[in-house]
């Protein structure tokens, strides 16, 4: 299996080489450009050489218009040639991006999903790194570097001695641009890794702004951000402060060259061993020779840049799962079981669900209870193929949920979470889970999660336009779309994480009517509550603890190890108990849970199973109220 997983990640290694070996047309045709672009910059250097040589000496100007022509011919083509290069690199990085964008895409979600929803964007950026690098003067002058012999070779053949003067120089920037690699790299690198991690600083920050406007957060956030960012000026400024001395030494160093060149020649020119065109064409090929080393050493920030960027894409990729293209498998009609499920979180060793084993029929209804950090929440989702299974399985109609190709099955699962994060665009489109509209789909979800009425209400009814995180909705209408969103289409298995949650009176009996529709429908139903009135819809019900399930069965022979009849006080209130926390009932009772069904929103929403709801409610009757409370261990 070791083995298996090794050869997986190393064929994933090699996706983005494959991104760039599939270029390779593209790439052989910028290289040729390049050698027909650094052979026509002989042009200036030699027209220079036949003026000074035969034309001034000649007097002759019927040579000195047939050079011009000719060399301005060539030059023009080395304007075309250059502009189709450009363009090609543009094109180049186009591609890089269209083959790649998807793929990266998918791995950042993926790494995402499997952070609890706590990934960045930053593999996007560095795919836009990347294809800058490669449309701009970087990869130029790195095109370029490798014709610098040739030049050389040219003034050798001058003079060597101004060969000699030409290679020193060379040498020296080459040298220069080394040193610019050692002194620049660790601070870029950590100037790199620091402005990762405050640009996802602020994206949280800005995620939960409410919540730091409402508790007066904003010094402090502020005075952590400002000590990150000033972490990446100042490792930014200390490898510019290198970069740009190297800098100015390179042009100091080619500048004195080019006068060094001129001067050798004019002494040579002096002796007669070299004519004075010689010396002028010597000192162009010299600069010309030394322009693509010194632009490498211009443009190597940027490289050291694209550099990371490549280094981190790869790493991303490398831990992207492999795209599979499974056999389509039937509809599902709605069986799930688990067999001796253990499910560990992503990045963590420490299994939260051991040995879960549990099957409900199609059309069945199964409520899941437990204390908080029980692991409910842990078992959503791996109900939902999210987290994957280390040992056992999770089942959909007998096919493992792995098995199954997520894009066919889609459709028929709904999924509401705790959290309910709707999408910038239309309460339309999030329903459609952004898929092509279909309005009569669309209302007809509306309607089965009692939404509908709520949704005409809003300004622009279904085309009203959500902001981020669905924030122009409160949290009980986010919850009635976000429900809607899961009863959309022909789904077969329903996950309902705590659906009450901010709901009110109305919204709540929306959802027990929504819950009696599909139940008629023959669709699953798997939800985790601690709500009676919502328990009372369930055919069986599973009771874990400590991410170990204490029972599983029919509903009353469950719950009736885990309810009591409370005596009603304080106008019918009754005493609320954490299972596992200050408060609990006595050694060997259940613990007591309050109602909290209640005229306005109530936020129930939380984390992981560390942050699960632990309120567990009762039905308010007359003297009586029947609570369904987490059990003592």
């Amino acid at each position: 299996m070791k083995r298996a997983k090794a050869n997986q990640q190393q064929q994933r290694s090699r996706k983005l080489a494959g991104a760039f070996r599939s270029l390779s047309g593209p790439f052989s045709a910028t290289i040729v450009f390049s050698f027909f672009i650094n052979l026509l910059m002989l042009v200036a250097p030699m027209y220079m050489l036949q003026v000074y040589d035969r034309v001034l000496s000649s007097r002759n100007e019927t040579t000195l218009i047939m050079l011009t022509i000719i060399a301005g011919g060539l030059l023009v083509v080395f304007g075309l040639l250059e502009l189709v290069r450009s363009r090609v690199l543009v094109r180049i990085g186009w591609k890089l991006d269209e083959k790649l964008n998807a793929d990266v895409f998918k791995a950042v979600f993926a790494r995402s999903v499997m952070k609890g929803g706590g990934g960045n964007s930053q593999a996007l950026r560095d795919l836009d790194s990347v294809r800058e690098f490669l449309t701009g003067q970087g990869l130029i002058a790195f095109c370029d570097a490798p014709w610098v012999p040739v030049f050389l070779a040219v003034i050798y053949m001058f003079h060597p001695l101004l060969g000699f003067a030409a290679t020193i120089g060379a040498v020296i920037i080459f040298a220069l641009a080394l040193s610019n690699e050692f002194a620049t790299r660790k601070p870029l690198a950590e100037a790199s890794k620091e402005s990762v991690s405050a640009d996802g600083f602020v994206t949280t920050s800005l995620r939960n702004a409410e919540a730091v406007q409402a508790m007066g957060m904003m010094p402090g956030i502020l005075q952590r951000w400002r000590k990150k960012h000033a972490d990446v000026l100042s490792r930014q400024s200390l490898a510019s402060d290198r970069a740009g001395a190297i800098l100015a030494t390179s042009k100091a160093v080619r500048m004195m060259l080019q006068v060094g060149v001129l001067g050798t020649g004019a002494f040579l020119a002096l002796q007669r061993e070299i004519t004075p065109g010689t010396m002028i064409a010597a000192s162009i090929l010299m600069g010309r020779a030394l322009a693509p080393v010194e632009s490498a050493v211009g443009q190597w920030r940027g490289f050291i840049k694209a550099r990371s960027a490549f280094n981190r894409l790869n790493d991303v990729l490398l831990n992207q799962e492999d795209d599979r293209d499974p056999m389509p498998l039937p509809a599902p009609k709605g069986e799930v079981s688990a067999e001796n499920a253990v499910v560990v979180p992503p990045g963590t060793r420490t299994p939260v669900l051991r040995g879960v084993r549990f099957k409900i029929d199609p059309g069945e209804t199964l409520g899941v209870i437990g204390p908080s950090g029980a692991g409910k929440s842990s078992l959503a989702r791996a109900l939902m193929g999210i987290w994957p299974v280390a040992s056992g399985s999770i089942r959909l109609d007998g096919a493992d949920i792995h098995d199954w190709d997520k894009t066919q099955l889609g459709p028929y699962l709904g999924y509401l979470p705790q959290d309910v994060e709707l999408f910038e665009g239309t309460v339309a489109e999030n329903i459609a889970r952004f898929r092509e509209v279909d309005p009569d789909e669309v209302v007809r979800a509306a309607k089965r999660a009692g939404a509908h009425e709520m949704i005409l209400r809003l300004p622009d009814g279904y085309d009203t336009e959500i902001g981020a995180s669905g924030q122009s909705l409160s949290g009980g209408q986010r919850q009635r779309v976000g429900l809607a969103r899961a009863l959309y289409n022909d789904v077969r298995v329903v996950l309902l994480d705590e659906p009450n949650a901010n709901l009110d009176t109305a919204g709540e009996k929306a959802l027990l009517n929504a819950l009696a529709e599909i139940k008629k429908e023959g669709v699953s139903v798997i939800m985790i509550t601690h709500r009676p009135p919502l328990l009372g819809t369930a055919d069986k019900v599973l009771a874990l603890d400590n991410g170990q399930v204490q029972a599983f069965g029919p509903r009353q022979e469950v719950l009736q190890k885990y309810t009591r009849p409370a005596a009603v006080s304080g106008g019918n209130r009754q005493q609320q108990v954490s299972g596992g926390q200050s408060g609990q009932a006595p050694a060997g009772e259940p613990a007591q849970a309050s109602d909290q069904g209640g005229d306005g929103e109530q936020g129930q929403s939380g984390g992981e199973d560390g942050d699960e709801s632990q309120a567990a409610s009762g039905e308010q009757r007359t003297g009586k109220a029947t609570t369904v409370t987490p059990f003592s261990r």
